[in-house]
């Protein structure tokens, strides 16, 4: 396979893939694609002062198809605020605390694909998870499909922002906190 030469090499990034799905994100995910797209921006600016060098073609090479990847994000975006969720079911947004079948207690919150970070409990609509609890009550069992197996579990409790209002407080099986 021959590598491009010269001015060419490494200026034909392939595009970042946008996912097939509607792009639902919470407010907060907005300001932070929007945020992100800024800082691609300025990193864009600075490297243009060096761009005829090797290293800062491919870097803006990057950059450029980072900056249409986000554009495109935020373009496609569907903001959904969880204030406006109805509180008594898990919808988008929501914060939902489990206890699985082995008795530990887990929690999750709803969120778009950009803010997923399974890391920190944050799982995107689109994920098997997500799917099972989208639409479930306090008290329901759900079952996550997982690859290592099915897990089941129980909705104990579905949060949404704190500013929401008092008729709108937390649903727990442990009653409202």
């Amino acid at each position: 396979m021959k590598e491009p030469d010269g001015d060419l090499a490494g200026e034909d990034q392939p595009e970042r893939p946008q996912s097939p799905h509607p792009n639902y994100i919470t407010p907060e995910g907005l300001v932070s694609l929007k945020a992100k797209l800024a800082s691609r921006h300025e990193e864009r600016r600075r490297l243009l002062d060096t761009r005829e060098e090797p290293s800062s073609k491919l870097a803006l090479a990057q950059l450029d198809r980072d900056i249409r990847y986000l554009e495109g994000r935020i373009e496609r975006a569907i903001p959904v605020d969880p204030e406006n969720q109805p509180g008594e079911r898990v919808c988008f947004g929501a914060h939902v605390t489990l206890e699985t079948e082995e008795g530990e207690s887990r929690a999750f919150t709803i969120v778009g694909e950009d803010e997923a970070d399974a890391q920190s409990g944050r799982v995107s609509w689109v994920s098997p998870l997500a799917r099972a609890l989208l639409g479930a009550r306090v008290g329901e069992f759900i079952t996550w499909p997982r690859p290592a197996g099915d897990l089941e579990a129980e909705i104990l409790e579905i949060r949404y922002p704190e500013s929401r209002s008092e008729s709108k407080q937390p649903v727990s099986r442990r009653g409202n906190s």
